[in-house]
């Protein structure tokens, strides 16, 4: 999230609890006198929580939190493998035989922002047919599909890769020293592997994870 949605979140926060707090006062009115103490607790309870919510966000200031320990509703949230690995070009069963996941070698990034890291002026021409973000540039554990698999295409060879006319490329944001891959990157891209191999019928030992993989 960007400084100016934090800022506008504790704002935001702030004009809540005051229409909480219009709220309450016209409720403890209209409530009759004997339940008026019950009412009136449960609602200082909700304000004061609230306001708690509020000064930790302003106290956050422009310093969002860093992507957290694995979350489990934020993974459910991710978009099906399988519709992830559909393309606009036909697949052939045959098409893949192996797969490769590397590292970006960087600390954070989408498509977009590594194509130009690489000196690409175009995103479509990123050497990967997969991006798995980390919550700095994408959501964490967000799978984003590239030109070259909506085409099936491979990846051509250059200073860093081989090539390979039938290897399936897959780059995790992060730079394997100071950033690690994250839970939800590493359990997303054991579903991705799984669901390529079963599609493509690709074997267990024709996919490379790079040496420090945990």
């Amino acid at each position: 999230m960007t400084d100016a949605g934090w800022g506008h979140n504790s704002l935001s926060s702030l004009l809540f609890r005051d229409d909480v707090l219009k709220f309450a006062v016209i409720t403890i009115r209209d409530v009759d006198m004997p339940n008026q103490a019950r009412v009136v607790k449960v609602l200082a309870m909700l304000l004061a929580s609230m306001t708690i919510g509020a000064i930790v966000l302003m106290t956050m200031g422009h310093n969002p939190p860093s992507a957290g320990p694995f979350s489990l509703w934020s993974f459910y949230r991710l978009p099906p493998i399988r519709d992830v690995i559909c393309s606009k070009t036909s697949q052939l069963r045959d098409r893949w035989n192996w797969i490769e996941i590397y590292y970006s070698g960087t600390n954070s990034g989408n498509i977009e922002q590594l194509a130009a890291i690489n000196g690409l002026s175009n995103s479509q021409d990123i050497n990967c047919h997969f991006c798995i973000y980390n919550g700095f540039g994408g959501n964490d554990g967000q799978i984003q599909p590239t030109e070259k698999w909506q085409k099936q295409q491979s990846a051509p060879g250059s200073n860093k890769w081989n090539g390979s006319e039938q290897a399936v490329r897959i780059c995790v944001v992060a730079d394997g020293r100071n950033t690690r891959p994250t839970d939800c990157q590493i359990k997303r891209i054991q579903i991705l592997v799984e669901e390529l191999c079963r599609t493509f019928n690709i074997k267990p030992e024709s996919v490379f994870y790079p040496n420090d993989w945990r």
